[in-house]
């Protein structure tokens, strides 16, 4: 039976693009922690915040899929690093791919998504990491830094986003195919 979207975001912008999403392929959203078996729907949507190399709840989520039912496992990162970048995107995958088992792991496309950050919303666990990157990245020579480290810098302890929905436009492309 078609398609849902599932969810997992500590700040909310994983769920704003899960719901953008959900509306634009007129399917079913849940936070993961809501899920129970969803041994009914052949395409699954998994839309995670990235936090410390992992996607936000895909690793519980992923375990209760059985991969014989499920025909699609599609994976949607939302982090700040640019999903243009190659090598964050080679990164990313390496990390999120830990989280699934085996049997489902040769199912799963990738998307990635940019999202972004509220300093003043950070609980403490990542406040100290972000501080701790901080730190680390004003310590590198400028002529080292990439352009997500500059951003770091430049962007520390602000508001910022780089959500933008339009993306998806193509996720539901590849989706309807």
């Amino acid at each position: 039976m078609g398609a849902i979207i599932i969810y997992g975001s500590c700040y909310g912008t994983a769920k704003i693009y899960a719901e953008a999403l959900a509306e634009q392929m007129k399917c079913k959203v849940l936070s993961h922690d809501k899920v129970k078996a969803p041994d009914e729907y052949e395409t699954i949507v998994y839309v995670g915040g990235l936090y410390a190399g992992g996607v936000m709840g895909m690793a519980k989520t992923a375990k209760k899929i059985l991969a014989d039912k499920c025909k699609r496992f599609v994976v949607l990162t939302v982090g700040l690093a640019d999903p243009d970048d190659e090598k964050n995107v080679q990164n990313i995958r390496k990390a999120a791919l830990r989280q699934i088992p085996e049997a489902l792991a040769g199912k799963t496309e990738f998307y990635h998504l940019r999202g972004g950050i509220d300093y003043g919303k950070l609980g403490y666990k990542h406040r100290i990491m972000m501080k701790m990157l901080y730190e680390q990245a004003k310590k590198q020579p400028a002529e080292e830094q990439d352009a997500d480290t500059k951003a770091l810098i430049a962007t520390y302890g602000q508001k910022v986003s780089f959500i933008d929905t339009d993306r998806l436009k193509m996720v539901v492309k590849e989706l309807e195919e």
